[in-house]
């Protein structure tokens, strides 16, 4: 066998073992670890198969986890929710996924969404979807978190989250990820949206002929304050004019008293 044939033997080899790494990753039914390097963690690391740049993370691709509490009170079941806004436009197969990871306490499926997340090989610890739940039309997934035992401090929670255009393949699809803490302590309740991504993201479509208020950024309450606050400029307008016609008119009889008097005297003056 000659080297040019050996040479081009091995480099069609290491084509193909590319392509069978590459494609090893693209799981439709979910993935919590890089079968590709067997210890790395796709939470962690990222959905390095879904870009078209392999490695590198897509701030178009905007990836949050809301209703995050500020803090954790122990044992405590937590509802939250995935959302990935961004990416290529959706069709085919599959839109999305995602894989999570917690440093402490349980993962699981918020409620209707049993059949749309599951562990990652048991682990309660991680959290993916499954091949059922990998098309979803908004691009989200709702899970629990049941927050450990008192005393183990602050938790952190790791995911990546893909943006797929449904073809089967990586090329055209993005990816990005997000890390945060949560610290133990007293939970008043309050909750809060983290995410990571340039936060470009369109406002929904008109429903019906119009589009919520909430969703064009002006609060309902402050929406009313500003109607009432231009009701009461028309008023004192109305007013100011209805004053300014009748409160000094020479022949309106309800004038008062001060103004009777006034006309009175410069009538007086005007026959000396």
């Amino acid at each position: 066998m000659t080297s040019a044939h050996r040479t081009r033997r091995v480099l069609i080899g290491l084509l193909i073992l590319l392509f069978v790494a590459g494609s090893s990753q693209a799981v439709p039914s979910g993935i919590v670890g890089d079968e590709a390097e067997g210890d790395t963690d796709v939470a962690k690391t990222g959905c390095t198969c879904h870009s078209g740049n392999a490695i590198a993370p897509d701030d178009s691709v905007t990836v949050m986890i809301a209703d995050v509490p500020y803090q954790y009170a122990a044992d405590t079941v937590y509802t939250m929710k995935i959302q990935i806004i961004g990416g290529p436009e959706m069709g085919g197969s599959a839109s999305a996924g995602f894989s999570l990871r917690v440093s402490n306490g349980n993962l699981g499926a918020g409620q209707g969404y049993e059949d749309m997340v599951q562990n990652g090989d048991d682990d309660t610890s991680t959290l993916t979807h499954t091949e059922a739940g990998n098309n979803p039309s908004d691009r989200s997934w709702l899970f629990t978190w049941t927050a450990p035992t008192t005393g183990s401090g602050d938790i952190t929670f790791w995911l990546a989250g893909n943006s797929v255009n449904g073809d089967g393949a990586p090329t055209g699809d993005a990816w990005n990820r997000l890390s945060f803490s949560v610290g133990e302590g007293e939970d008043d309740g309050s909750t809060r949206t983290i995410f990571a991504g340039n936060g470009d993201v369109a406002p929904p479509e008109a429903d019906h002929g119009h589009v919520d208020l909430h969703h064009m950024g002006a609060p309902f309450r402050a929406h009313w304050l500003g109607l009432l606050g231009f009701g009461a400029v028309v008023a004192v307008i109305i007013f100011c004019g209805f004053f300014l016609r009748y409160g000094f008119s020479r022949h309106y009889e309800g004038r008062s008293n001060l103004v009777r008097l006034r006309m009175k005297h410069l009538r007086r003056g005007d026959q000396l």
